[in-house]
């Protein structure tokens, strides 16, 4: 019979997973690091600033996969890091918020020179413009890159911007050099927190480095475009309903103004009769004198009756109005509906990073 075999793992790494899975367990936040390019020095003076804030462990990549896995039962969704983790990953753990923290990471960064060999942690471009360099050697280096030059004053003037490397590739020894030579130093040195894990929810580097200004401006103005749609489809809010009680206050005197008193209207003011009806008036033959008790009791009818011919098409016309204007709140509550899960969708897609 062919005997399996099976993996030894030491009790040491045993002790090292249940660590883990106990920290994890400890804080609300975790996060990811990659320790790439990171100077030993500059790792030990930043964690010592984060003292208090954050806790940071450095473990075997494989340890912690092990650990994410056994965790899945606990907190959904965690084994999906497994998937994530890369390059010289180390464990963050903290009950701060998330944005806060990486702008507190930011904070702690530097700037140094690329070498070779190293990845890109953005596009490296190089901007148009004069540079130090006299005509010469320089110019062939500048061309072997795809940078156009041209001479100007004495000195090498770079014609165009020109987008050297992109985010995530290899720096090679060419671009490294031009850029140590052009005092560039696009390499950041400070954690790098590759996302972040919290109740289920992973937050990538690109959604957690969102720009404040840009986010608040982009809320302050959904949240104005929102309001006057909201006015505008005559949609009732806590923040609406003060300027459409007016709105309708002023609406409303406007069709006072137009509309005049039933009351007042004479058989005079009115409308003259119809063709018709004058040609059948005067076809009929001439009435016999009435008294004069009787005449103004049928003058006084016949007001009656035309105050009341007058009344009946207003009456419709203001019911056939206020049907409209009910269909109208109901279309433009509808609309605000979808306006507002519209808008929902888009902050949530926003946050997330997916647009």
């Amino acid at each position: 019979m062919q005997q399996v075999q099976v993996a030894h793992v030491s009790e040491k790494k045993k002790q090292e997973v249940e660590k883990i899975k106990d920290l994890v367990k400890k804080f609300n936040v975790l996060g990811i690091l990659n320790l790439e390019n990171l100077p030993a020095d500059q790792y030990i003076k930043i964690k010592h600033k984060l003292q208090g804030k954050v806790l940071i462990k450095t473990t075997k990549k494989r340890l912690l996969k092990i650990a994410f896995s056994q965790l899945e039962k606990e907190k959904t969704g965690i084994s999906k890091l497994n998937e994530m983790i890369k390059g010289s990953p180390a464990l963050l753990l903290t009950n701060e918020d998330e944005f806060k923290l990486q702008k507190t990471l930011n904070k702690n960064k530097s700037s140094a020179f690329a070498k070779p060999g190293q990845l890109a942690n953005k596009d490296i471009e190089i901007s148009a413009g004069p540079t130090q360099f006299t005509p010469g050697p320089m110019i062939g280096e500048f061309g072997q890159l795809g940078i156009k030059t041209h001479v100007l004053e004495g000195k090498i003037h770079i014609k165009e911007d020109k987008l050297l490397i992109k985010e995530g590739e290899e720096i090679n020894t060419k671009i490294a050099s031009i850029l140590s030579k052009l005092g560039i130093e696009p390499m950041e040195i400070g954690l790098n927190l590759i996302f972040t894990f919290k109740n289920g929810e992973i937050l990538t580097k690109d959604v957690l480095n969102i720009d404040e200004k840009e986010f608040l401006d982009s809320l302050m103005l959904a949240h104005q475009e929102a309001f006057n749609l909201a006015v505008n489809i005559s949609y009732p809010t806590k923040e609406t309903i003060n300027i459409l009680l007016k709105k309708a206050q002023i609406e409303a005197m406007a069709l006072e103004s137009k509309v005049p008193d039933l009351d007042s209207v004479s058989p005079k003011e009115s409308e003259a009769k119809p063709f018709e009806e004058r040609k059948e008036i005067e076809a009929k033959p001439e009435p016999i004198p009435e008294s004069k008790e009787t005449q103004i009791e049928t003058k006084e009818q016949e007001e009656i009756i035309e105050k009341n011919e007058h009344k009946e098409p207003l009456k419709e016309e203001l019911k056939h109005h206020d049907k409209i204007e009910v269909e109208k709140v109901d279309a433009s509550n509808d609309e605000m509906r979808k306006a507002a899960d519209l808008l929902r969708q888009l902050t949530d897609k926003k946050i997330r990073g997916e647009i």
